[in-house]
């Protein structure tokens, strides 16, 4: 895990730095408020990698960012299974994402497509939400 803290950079800088870092191989980036020395609203950032990658998502951080300095830790992670289906509403077929972890299984319905057959039919999203949910049940 690799985080800074940084007071002096704008929200375009971040939401392009987010993007190189995932494009780079980052498995996750968030940024999340707070306050630094003398009262500066200020943005945490905390990338998730593989040792692998942290040179190259350090190289870019330092690049994208005015961060002048990172702390780097090691961690575990617990991942669920992951695959992909698909189910078939009155609309057309939506993506789901299907997780798994020893007898637990959820489903989600992928946001992309959701929204792809929304535009594409004139429904609302929350419509194809609900009726791709149904199908799972």
């Amino acid at each position: 895990m690799l985080e800074t803290n940084i007071d002096d950079c704008t929200g375009e800088q971040l939401a392009y730095c987010r993007e190189q870092l995932m494009q780079a191989g980052a498995l996750d980036v968030s940024f999340f408020p707070l306050f630094m020395k003398k009262g500066r609203p200020a943005y945490g950032l905390t990338v998730l990698c593989r040792e692998a990658e942290e040179e190259s998502l350090t190289k870019v951080i330092f690049r994208e960012t005015t961060a002048v300095g990172l702390r780097r830790s090691t961690r575990e992670r617990r991942v669920m299974a992951r695959s992909f289906g698909e189910v078939v509403t009155e609309y057309g077929p939506v993506q789901v994402k299907i997780c798994e972890y020893g007898e637990i299984r959820k489903a989600y319905v992928e946001y992309e497509s959701a929204a792809a057959l929304a535009r594409q039919t004139g429904k609302s999203l929350d419509e194809i939400y609900r009726k791709a949910y149904g199908k799972l049940s």
